[in-house]
């Protein structure tokens, strides 16, 4: 398979009124055509602003590493400046699914406006064939009466609908890369599991990359091939999914998949990670988990910053205490 996305050494900061914070460090993700890629992590691990950073779409604010890229097939796009250039990229080569459906659509246009607005600009088509792939998208993402909610506005929609037609006007482009930022959270799981279908059907018939944004451990479980797993910024875990989920190394990862219930033991008192995900402001300047981690060794955890190196073939781990096979 061809490389689709490499991403060198990602540093974003953003200026505050409080400081400059440094919200992802030295992030390195590589991604393949026809590969889900799952980004996991708690709400604040740099998830996100990773995504937004491919299409430029971080606050004004945000400001970038000297050494960091973006390479998508081929081109650098951290150093596209002028918006014709990044008009290739966003909705055009790379689509996004946000968290917030009404971020995605404008209240005062409809639905099948909308949509036909972004193929006409992406695609050399007729504006009939536009609305048909728009109408025949809308259907495919288990909108029912989709001729109708395509004359609709968004705010006529229900969430989970307008969730829907938010995946369903990211796919109409069939860009090479989706950016998938929590897509199911509002849907049932009957349309949850319809949708991750259709986002496998499509990779798998278009070769499309996805980078898998959740929390959710058990839709990334269920869809992506490789797993990242991200703590306030910085990659501690990555590898193929399946030796991620059943042989965890880094105590993080560890702790989100105890976390999770035990369906076979429904009364199992559920085990949270200790404490909390401190504040970018407050950002421990060596192992970012060690104020969290059962693991931790004075003197060591907290004297420097663990490299992410390969534990086995394709599994990295950022932890000292796993690379010491301790």
């Amino acid at each position: 398979m061809t490389d689709l996305l490499n991403i060198h050494n990602l540093k974003v900061e953003f200026d505050t009124d409080e400081g400059r914070i440094l919200a992802v460090d030295n992030v390195i993700l590589k991604l393949q055509e026809g590969q889900i890629l799952g980004l996991v992590g708690e709400s604040g691990s740099g998830k996100s602003v990773t995504a937004k950073s491919i299409m430029q779409l971080n606050a004004d604010n945000a400001v970038y590493g000297d050494n960091s890229k973006i390479v998508l097939e081929g081109q650098d796009v951290l150093k596209f400046k002028e918006n014709q250039d990044l008009k290739v990229i966003r909705g055009g080569k790379v689509s996004m699914i946000f968290q917030e459906p009404m971020a995605s659509f404008a209240p005062a246009i409809t639905i099948g406006e909308q949509m036909i607005e972004l193929l006409l600009l992406h695609k050399k088509i007729s504006k009939e064939k536009a609305k048909s792939i728009s109408i025949d998208m809308l259907d495919r993402v288990g909108i029912a009466d989709a001729d109708k909610r395509f004359k609709q506005y968004a705010f006529e929609l229900s969430g989970g609908m307008r969730q829907r037609a938010m995946i369903a006007m990211a796919l109409s482009t069939m860009p090479k890369l989706l950016l998938a930022d929590e897509p199911t959270t509002a849907l049932d799981v009957t349309i949850q599991a319809q949708v991750i279908d259709l986002i496998k059907d499509i990779v798998a018939e278009y070769k499309m990359g996805v980078i898998f944004i959740t929390h959710d451990l058990s839709v990334i479980a269920q869809t992506v091939d490789y797993v990242a797993v991200m703590y306030l910024g910085t990659i501690v875990e990555s590898g193929p999914v399946r030796e991620i989920i059943s042989n965890p190394k880094h105590p993080y990862t560890q702790g989100l998949i105890e976390a999770l219930p035990d369906l076979n033991n429904l009364d199992k008192p559920l085990k949270p990670i200790p404490g909390d995900i401190p504040s970018p402001l407050e950002r421990p300047t060596e192992c970012v988990f060690h104020t969290r981690c059962k693991l931790f060794e004075s003197g060591v955890c907290d004297n420097a910053v663990p490299p992410l190196s390969e534990y086995e073939k394709e599994h990295t781990v950022a932890c000292f205490k796993v690379n010491n096979n301790e």
